[in-house]
C-alpha cells in the first residue's frame, strides 16, 4: 500500500517540541494582543460609564423641556387673549373720551365740577 511509504512530518512525531517552539514564538504577540484586548475592554467600560452619565443628563434635560412646553403654552394663550384686551381697552377710552367731550359741550364754564363717567370694569375671571 502506498500509504505506508509516505513519510510523516517532523512535527506530527514529536508534537511537544514543534507546539513548545512555535508558541514560544508567539507568545510575545499573544501578550501584545492580551495587552490590546485589556486596553481596549477598559475603553468599552469608559464608555458604558460615559453613556450612562449622557442618558441621565438627557433625562434631567427630557423633564426641563416637558414643562418648558407646558409654559410656552400658558404664554402661547395669554399672548393668544391680548388683542381681545386691547380692543376692549380701546373700547373703553373711546368711550371716556366721548363722554369727556359731551360734558365739555354741555358745560364748557364749569370744567372742574364735571365728572367723566368711567367705563365698567371689563375682568374676566374663569370659573371652572
Amino acid at each position: 500500500m502506498s500509504y505506508q511509504n509516505r513519510p510523516i512530518g517532523s512535527s506530527l512525531r514529536h508534537p511537544s517540541m514543534g507546539g513548545s517552539q512555535a508558541s514560544a514564538g508567539q507568545s510575545p504577540m499573544l501578550q501584545a494582543r492580551i495587552n490590546e484586548k485589556k486596553a481596549e475592554l477598559e475603553n468599552l467600560k469608559q464608555l458604558r460609564d460615559l453613556s450612562g452619565g449622557l442618558a441621565a443628563q438627557m433625562q434631567a434635560l427630557e423633564e426641563k423641556l416637558s414643562t418648558l412646553s407646558g409654559g410656552t403654552e400658558a404664554v402661547a394663550a395669554v399672548l393668544s387673549n391680548w388683542h381681545n384686551v386691547l380692543r376692549a381697552i380701546n373700547m373703553a377710552s373711546m368711550k371716556i373720551s366721548k363722554a369727556a367731550a359731551e360734558n365739555d359741550r354741555t358745560r364748557p364754564e364749569d370744567k372742574q365740577a364735571a365728572e367723566t363717567p368711567l367705563p365698567q370694569t371689563l375682568v374676566r375671571i374663569p370659573i371652572e
